[in-house]
């Protein structure tokens, strides 16, 4: 928008500091007249329909107040202006308004209750109202600015809140606040000034009535009756915090206050005159006391130099002979000395054979201890290796006789089974040849062979029938066994979606259990962080069981059986027992066997029927019996 001077040209946010410098440079070169009287000032920048006439103080609270602003309402010239001034009134305008202060300024600089109606009710303690703080929306609610910005500004001004608390409702900041001050007279003065700084900028009560919601200035005003009793969240807030009364009733309570105040300062003074004269006689009898005391000193103090005299004189006496007996000592002293020397000299010579004596004998005991260590550990070895071979021998004896007794045990199945065989073919023969023979006597010979052979075929077809039938019943066995097993995996799967209510359920053979690991933790770290490090070692250690490469476990004969137990020397395992103890390391062992036992191939884990009680592989009937009785008991409850 074009102007027709540079004057009504606006300037940059960014401009405002260095056009602010230009504007008190201005007015120190007395471009612009402030005073219109001895204790009248105007503003030179304000439209002259704002024109006012102003205090010195109030003149530097308008100028502040406008610097400083945030509103929209006010161009950046505007504010720079102001800030030039707000520097000059307080640099350079500040000698002479103090100069003339005493005559210029009203009696109401001195007495803030001066030209207030008594009578008039207020909020005590004193409350400022401040309305009209901006405010967005954001997260789901209104947010403002904080109470602390808001009280540093209006200190800067000169108000000197003591506190400013927005209020907030369901909404978030509502976009008002309580400001607090000072309970005692001068607060109210920084609250009386403080209403009408923003009177003067025209953003007092009546303002904001007239211009409620046309901007997003700051309105204030002090808190009375009206603001009290008014049915919104500022008067809420004021019931809360204070009650109403009036000037008078004040001045009345303090009245009251200072006069109870002196009537017990006036008690207490005739007590402490009171004392002060006991006081005084007790000085006078004290001085009397130590007067005597102080002449009984004196006497008693020459008495004690007139026998210290004596004693020293004695001492004296004393040390002398003590001296005289003290050289005598030392000349019988050193004769000794010169005997225990010659005597030391021949202690050395005799202690340096000694020494090196003392020292071959120590070699040759550590050489000894050394051999015997070795010959010790050798002996140890040897006795080892001879058990080792009297067991590799007994195992070899044991095995050469079973194999003996399996070899006899066989070779006489087999002579008893050509032994048939024989006698078969033998029978076979003589019919052959019994055939052949024409006489009578021999042919019921053949008859009864022929009995015999008939015997023998019913044999053979009775032993094939039974070898077919057990066939047939080691088939059934099987399918049996395998239904058995497809049954128990059924009823696996089916206990697995139930809760355990007895001995018997279900059991993830190989399962890592991350209690001890939790506990482990919690030793060195709080609990939120226990918890995390726990499931990461946990995590850790679920993986090393499913890996193939890692087997710690080692075969072993017990009671001449070979069984599996764990390689204490593995490494992994004798870190994880040294860095987080026993239990842990017991939990890991305890899933690997598992793992082992039930699934070693895939390394996975697998889910059994489990009997807890007795702890182990529970029974196909034990578990149909737990399914019966959950049947029964959910009938009887239907």
């Amino acid at each position: 928008m074009d102007h027709s001077s540079g004057e009504d040209t606006d300037i940059s946010e960014s401009e405002i500091e260095e056009y602010g410098e230009k504007s008190y440079e201005d007015l120190k070169s007395g471009s612009h007249s402030l005073k219109i009287s001895d204790v009248a000032y105007t503003c030179p920048y304000c439209p002259k329909k704002r024109k006012r006439d102003f205090l010195y103080k109030e003149l530097i609270q308008h100028a502040s107040g406008v610097g400083s602003c945030s509103s929209n309402k006010r161009t950046a010239r505007e504010k720079a202006n102001h800030l030039g001034l707000a520097k000059y009134l307080e640099t350079d305008a500040a000698v002479a308004a103090d100069s003339s202060k005493p005559d210029a300024e009203p009696d109401s600089q001195t007495d803030p209750l001066a030209d207030h109606d008594r009578d008039e009710m207020f909020v005590w303690p004193w409350i400022g109202i401040v309305v009209n703080i901006p405010t967005e929306f954001k997260d789901g609610r209104n947010v403002g600015e904080s109470g602390s910005k808001l009280r540093d500004q209006l200190t800067r001004r000169g108000f000197n809140p003591t506190r400013v608390r927005p209020l907030w409702n369901y909404q978030g900041h509502s976009g008002t606040a309580l400001v607090e001050f000072n309970k005692d007279w001068s607060g109210f003065g920084n609250a009386m000034a403080y209403e009408k700084a923003y009177e003067a900028d025209h953003h007092g009560k009546k303002d904001w009535k007239v211009n409620h919601c046309k901007n997003s200035d700051l309105y204030a005003w002090i808190a009375r009756a009206d603001d009290y009793k008014a049915i919104n969240i500022i008067g809420e807030n004021l019931r809360k915090v204070g009650d109403l009364r009036t000037i008078s009733d004040i001045m009345e309570e303090e009245a009251r206050k200072t006069n109870k105040l002196v009537s017990n300062l006036t008690n207490v003074i005739e007590v402490k005159k009171l004392h002060l004269k006991e006081m005084a006689d007790k000085f006078k009898e004290t001085s009397q006391s130590l007067k005597q005391l102080v002449e009984e000193k004196d006497k008693l103090h020459q008495a004690y130099n007139e026998e210290i005299r004596k004693i020293q004189s004695s001492a004296r006496d004393h040390f002398q002979k003590i001296f005289n007996d003290h050289e005598k000592l030392k000349l019988q002293l050193e004769s000794q000395k010169k005997e225990l020397e010659l005597r030391g000299r021949e202690l050395e010579k005799r202690e340096a054979k000694n020494e090196s004596d003392r020292k071959k004998l120590s070699e040759d005991l550590e050489q000894n201890a050394t051999l015997n260590t070795s010959l010790s550990a050798a002996a140890e070895e040897q006795r080892k290796v001879d058990e080792k071979v009297l067991k590799l021998a007994e195992e070899q004896k044991r095995q050469k006789e079973d194999l003996h007794k399996r070899i006899i045990q066989l070779e006489k199945q087999l002579d008893a089974k050509q032994a048939v065989e024989l006698e078969i073919e033998q029978l076979r023969g003589s019919l052959n040849v019994m055939k052949h023979i024409e006489d009578e006597g021999d042919q019921e010979v053949l008859k009864k062979v022929d009995t015999l052979l008939k015997s023998l075929r019913e044999k053979e077809e009775e032993y094939d029938g039974l070898e077919a039938l057990n066939q047939t019943l080691i088939v059934k066995e099987r399918n049996s066994n395998d239904e058995l097993q497809d049954a128990r995996k059924e009823l696996v799967n089916g206990l697995k979606e139930l809760p355990r209510v007895g001995p018997i359920g279900v059991k993830r053979m190989g399962e890592l259990d991350n209690r001890p690991f939790h506990e482990a933790m919690k030793r060195s770290y709080n609990e939120s962080e226990a918890d995390e490090r726990a499931t990461e070692l946990c995590s850790l250690w679920e993986e090393y069981l499913r890996d193939p490469g890692w087997h710690p476990i080692k075969v072993v004969m017990v009671n001449g059986k070979p069984e599996n137990v764990i390689d204490d020397e593995d490494e992994k395992l004798k870190d994880l027992k040294k860095n987080y103890g026993e239990e842990v390391c017991k939990a890991v062992t305890a899933a690997l066997m598992e793992v082992n036992d039930y699934n070693p191939s895939g390394r996975y884990i697998i889910s059994e029927l489990w009997n807890y009680a007795v702890n182990k592989k529970a029974t196909l009937e034990e578990g149909v019996t737990v399914l019966l009785n959950m049947w029964k008991k959910k009938r009887g409850s239907d």
